[in-house]
């Protein structure tokens, strides 16, 4: 027995857009919609408040406020991303394999892809976010197209190498006094402002958007690595075929448990009372030990999926229409939190927010799960799929 669900026929689409012959690994694109929702508990702040941005609190925040606001942070911050590029990773095999079976090449589509995803990382982040990761991921995916031959061993010693050089370089840093916030009282002011601009119009929010990318690709100097990293993790788990049979590393999932939660967690909680990614200390404890939280996350939900397969059944069609989501997720946020539509930037409190996330994940879950009936890929993943082939798929099933 495998994780395949039988009689379930289709593909398996990532923001990589990778097209599997014969079943669905229902497991993986309900990873894939798990992570879907992580990303938003945590992108979702930059959109409610500019002082997100800025890494200060808003200053009308209450105990409780930052209570919730720290919740998020210890448990998703720093581990969402990690999660969804992981699944890069692994999708990325399952591409290299499709191809295989084919006799297709693969470098040259893989190429045009990576190219469609740029195009439409760079649109996203100035109209839709200026936290985009599309971008990072399409070139990131040059360098994963460069060792896609690396031996799982070794993709693994890579991997944990630039982790703890990321980890000891923010730790260097920290040492020799350096800030991320140099200036409180500056960032809270740029907190403000930056807040109405998001409840301005559309060239409001986009200007703000232009002024937040040198900041922005600043932060990838530490995030773009270690996204590379999990890339590697995926890859080797995915020359293993680790997801697609899950249930056969029971024993494996249990360590990642075992070890993941109990440092991770201690972690986590140095991290966000350490002042999260505005310390330099907190952040490079983060680097060290997301990774374990983001294993042991990963591994209940594989156990989960395999023990009760209606959850995953549930959840794969948000997962296979991931990129759609993802950029959905940045349309309905402008449209409830900046001034191109209800303009509620700075004014729901931290509770609000996440019930405002969660109510965009149900509501995209129900959607894909209606659209990916009737379709065979999602809008955006459509598009992609043509420009990397240089054909119009059929999208009706």
């Amino acid at each position: 027995m495998t994780a395949l669900r039988p009689g379930q026929q289709g593909h398996t689409l990532d923001v990589a857009g990778e097209n599997i012959d014969g079943a669905r690994i229902n497991v993986v694109d309900a990873l894939r919609g798990i992570a879907l929702l992580l990303i938003l508990l945590v992108n979702v702040w930059y959109f409610s408040s500019g002082y997100a941005f800025q890494l200060v609190s808003d200053p009308a925040y209450g105990a409780l406020d930052r209570l919730v606001a720290g919740a998020v942070e210890l448990l998703f911050a720093m581990k969402a991303y990690l999660l969804f590029s992981f699944l890069f990773g692994y999708s990325f095999t399952l591409q290299l394999d499709s191809a295989a079976r084919r006799g297709a090449t693969f470098g040259r589509p893989f190429l045009r892809r990576l190219s469609g995803l740029f195009v439409l990382g760079a649109l996203h982040a100035v109209l839709l976010f200026h936290g985009d990761i599309l971008t990072t991921y399409a070139l990131l995916g040059l360098v994963l197209l460069a060792v896609r031959r690396i031996e799982p061993r070794s993709a693994l010693l890579a991997a944990a190498i630039i982790v703890g050089v990321i980890a000891f370089v923010v730790g260097l840093a920290a040492v020799l006094g350096a800030a991320v916030v140099p200036d409180q009282a500056a960032a809270v002011t740029a907190g403000a402002a930056s807040t109405e601009a998001l409840r301005g119009g559309l060239g409001d929010v986009v200007l703000e958007h232009l002024r937040s990318l040198p900041a922005m690709l600043g932060a990838l100097a530490v995030q773009g690595p270690l996204a590379f990293a999990a890339f590697l993790v995926g890859l080797a788990a995915g020359k293993h075929r680790m997801l697609a049979a899950a249930h056969i590393h029971e024993n494996l999932l249990r360590r990642c448990e075992r070890v993941g939660y109990p440092v991770g967690l201690a972690g986590a909680t140095l991290f966000a009372i350490g002042g999260g990614t505005a310390n330099m200390t907190a952040l490079m404890v983060s680097i060290v030990t997301a990774p374990f939280l983001a294993a042991a996350y990963a591994a209940t939900l594989l156990r989960l999926f395999t023990r009760r397969p209606r959850v995953a059944d549930a959840l794969a069609p948000a997962g296979r229409m991931a990129l759609t989501n993802y950029l959905g997720q940045s349309l309905l946020c402008v449209l409830v939190f900046t001034g191109v539509g209800l303009g509620l930037a700075g004014h729901t409190s931290p509770a609000q927010t996440l019930l405002v996330a969660l109510t965009i994940f149900v509501a995209q879950v129900a959607a894909s799960y209606w659209w990916m009936r009737r379709c065979r890929y999602g809008p955006f993943e459509w598009a992609l799929r043509a420009w990397t082939h240089s054909r119009r798929p059929a999208m009706r099933r």
